[in-house]
């Protein structure tokens, strides 16, 4: 997709949507940091590799990488088992190029098989998450560090249980900044002149959280903001001792198989959740614009070399910040690469003015974006689409909110992969009686995936076969069989069928299967079934065809083979007289194959001798049982009849058509002249109804002269050997109403 161009309106909102992020992700990386027991520095270091760097190497308008919580408990226990961090930083190195390596793979293809069911699971998990963890914060109950996400924190609490103990623990100073931020945030949403105002509603909320937070320090006493309720950025003595703060990879570990069991380790989890996230964050993007995942693995992969090489904690795509950001209306990738910037620049310069922000401010913006995330509307659309998505859902919610990011998506996983086999084994077949032309068929669909689950079900279809009968195996939409399957279908085409009786067809088989389409059953019209049927049974065929054509349930014919079969002779079983309109093709309507009927076609079906000429080759010579006048409704050419029927002038002269008068006046025998007097005055549905009663009338009309204009006709419908009836087409609904047979 062709990125969106940066122009004034989108450098301004990008920059205000970077200025949220970072004002969002400050306490974030710190909090991921602290959660992992890694140095508090390297989750801003992460933050700043992750918005600059991966910014732009990304494809991605939208997402914002960074420390996820979501690799907390993965990155404490690496740091734990390779014995330093300066090891661990080695294997975030080895991370970083196995995802180099996967996105030049093109492994990001993966994407495309999470179900929606999980990814909306995981919105809404995360909206869920933010609301449970940012309520102790925006009450300014701190002791669990802003940004860990997971169920069971580093205190030996839970997140409802650090709800429970919220309520011995309000701090009134960060309650108030806190409560009052949510309530700026919620007018500022509504109220329409805010709401389309160029000034950030979180920069409002920060900035009163700050002057808030000075106040109520002066005041000192229970109201008074102590440094435990504000963010807590490392402070250097001078930009330059900011970098004696990092850290460096320990190279001399090389050769510890350790560091690459952690570096596979990490890269498959940080690769996992950056593919579920970016799905993720492509959903809410109201622009709906796709991000390359392959793409995504490479530039997630240079960040982690790099964050590593810096002392930088591992580096995904990230819901909260991503949603941040398009919650801030960002346009581009620099938005991303502007909060990346503001992180490097802040905490290098000024990280004492970062130290004045109250953390129950920054949870005000986050608890927002939780309810945004987690919305009704939301719930009630996966309720909708039935119990095999809303399932996978709700689980996917309850496994990431109770557990961790990827646990929960796994359980949800899982969940899809159970209904997917369900519905396999409970209806693993399309069962289809089809009536053709030589006898009944069973057609047995086969689904796109026919695992071992399904044997028994087709076992059981094929044994419930009658003796003498048809079956058609149709392997068009299949994409795989397996071997016990194909050996039952073997075993029953070359021994259990012939000792039946039974015919077997194939269609749409592999070639890897070694099974050749084959079709045993007449799907087209032999001079014995001619011969065999009345003109009644004819028309019930004709029947029977058109409502297969209504309701979309066409027969299965092997065209090809129809082609060969006729090519000797022809046995039709119909003559169709019906118009050139391009919406009346008679051999669809009627859902026939070659060489079933004749099909005379002339603009408002009118006869003539050489129509009759053709009708009476297609019944005496030809050998077709019945003759079928075919109008329908909203006619060009009965239209054309009924405004000329009072029109001044020649038929050539108003229409430019030299031969048209042929047939315009044989249809304008059914006309009757005093009710076109000013039809052209009538509303469209008015006239359209006259249109059609005069269509009608002209097919009555045609079914009665034939017989009297044709003694060869008259004298095999006096036999009994030829039945004329007429029809009218409806070209809006697909129906058609049969007239009584002539005589």
């Amino acid at each position: 997709m062709t990125p969106t161009r940066l122009t004034p309106t989108t450098l301004s909102r990008d920059f205000t949507a970077g200025l949220v992020v970072f004002l969002v992700a400050l306490p974030l990386c710190l909090g991921v940091a602290l959660a992992s027991n890694a140095p508090l520095i390297s989750g801003v270091l992460a933050g700043i590799v992750g918005g600059i760097l991966v910014g732009l190497v990304s494809g991605s308008q939208t997402s914002v990488s960074g420390p996820a919580a979501g690799l907390t408990a993965v990155v404490a226990a690496q740091i734990v088992s390779l014995g330093s961090f300066q090891t661990f930083l080695l294997a975030v190195v080895g991370a970083g190029l196995i995802q180099i390596a996967l996105g030049a793979a093109r492994a990001g293809f993966v994407a495309a098989f999470f179900p929606s069911s999980v990814i909306k699971g995981l919105l809404a998990a995360i909206g869920v998450i933010l609301i449970l963890k940012q309520i102790p914060h925006v009450l300014g109950h701190d002791p669990d560090p802003e940004g860990d996400l997971a169920f069971q924190q580093p205190d030996r609490q839970d997140t409802f249980s650090e709800l429970v103990e919220l309520l011995g623990d309000i701090h009134p100073g960060a309650a108030a900044i806190g409560l009052g931020s949510v309530a700026v945030l919620v007018v500022w949403g509504r109220w329409k002149p805010l709401k389309e105002s160029a000034v950030p509603a979180p920069l409002i909320v920060v900035l009163l959280g700050v002057g808030a937070g000075l106040l109520f320090r002066g005041l000192g006493g229970p109201w008074g903001i102590e440094p435990d309720h504000l963010v807590q950025v490392p402070v250097a003595d001078s930009p330059a001792g900011f970098f004696g703060l990092l850290q460096w990879p320990d190279f001399s570990q090389w050769s510890n198989p350790a560091v690459y069991t952690a570096a596979a380790t990490l890269a498959a989890v940080a690769s996992l959740e950056t593919l579920l996230n970016l799905e993720a964050v492509d959903k809410i993007d109201p622009r709906q614009r796709t991000s390359p995942p392959s793409r995504e693995l490479v530039a997630q992969g240079v960040g982690n070399v790099v964050a590593g090489l810096v002392g930088g904690l591992p580096i995904t795509s990230v819901v909260v910040r991503s949603s941040v950001n398009i919650n801030a209306g960002n346009r581009t990738k620099l938005a991303a690469i502007v909060h990346g910037v503001l992180l490097l620049v802040s905490v290098v310069f000024l990280p004492a003015w970062l130290n004045m922000i109250p953390l129950s401010c920054l949870a005000a913006i986050l608890l927002v974006t939780g309810v945004k995330l987690v919305s009704p509307a939301l719930v009630k659309q996966m309720w909708g689409q039935g119990r095999s998505q809303f399932v996978p859902f709700a689980l996917t919610v309850a496994a990431i909110v109770l557990t961790d990011l990827l646990i929960g998506i796994l359980i949800g996983l899982g969940a899809s992969i159970g209904f997917i086999l369900w519905s396999n084994v409970r209806r693993p077949l399309r069962l289809i009686v089809e009536k053709h032309l030589g006898s009944e068929v069973l057609h047995v669909e086969l689904a796109n995936q026919v695992s071992f689950l399904n044997r028994a079900a087709l076992a059981r279809v094929l044994d419930e076969v009658p003796r003498g009968g048809h079956v058609l195996l149709d392997a068009q939409t299949t994409d795989y069989i397996d071997p016990d399957v194909l050996s039952l279908i073997r075993d029953f085409k070359d021994q259990t069928a012939p000792a039946r009786g039974v015919e077997v067809s194939l269609l749409g088989f592999r070639s890897r299967y070694q099974l050749r389409d084959q079709t045993q059953y007449v799907d087209y019209s032999t001079r014995e079934l001619q011969a065999a049927l009345t003109p009644a049974q004819v028309l019930q065929l004709l029947k029977d065809g058109h409502e297969r054509f209504r309701t979309g349930q066409r027969l299965t014919r092997d065209l090809g083979r129809q082609v060969n079969a006729t090519a000797g002779g022809q046995h039709p079983l119909a003559v169709v007289l019906s118009c050139i309109d391009s919406r009346t093709p008679a051999e669809l309507i009627f859902d026939l194959g070659v060489g079933d009927i004749f099909s005379v076609r002339i603009a408002g079906n009118v006869t003539s001798r050489k129509v009759l000429g053709s009708v009476e080759y297609g019944c005496a010579v030809a050998g077709a049982r019945l003759i079928v006048v075919m109008g329908h409704t909203r006619c060009g050419a009965v239209t054309a009849a009924v405004d000329l029927t009072c029109a001044t002038g020649t038929i050539a002269q108003v229409t430019g058509c030299q031969h048209l008068e042929h047939v315009v006046h044989d249809i304008q025998k059914s006309v009757d002249p005093l009710a076109c007097v000013g039809v052209d005055l009538l509303p469209a549905a008015e006239k359209e109804s006259v249109v059609n009663a005069v269509a009608r009338r002209n097919v009555l009309r045609v079914v009665e002269l034939m017989p009297r204009q044709s003694r060869t006709l008259d004298s095999l419908v006096r036999d009994g050997r030829v039945v004329v009836v007429g029809a009218m087409y409806d070209v809006v609904t697909g129906a058609i109403e049969f007239f009584p047979a002539a005589g």
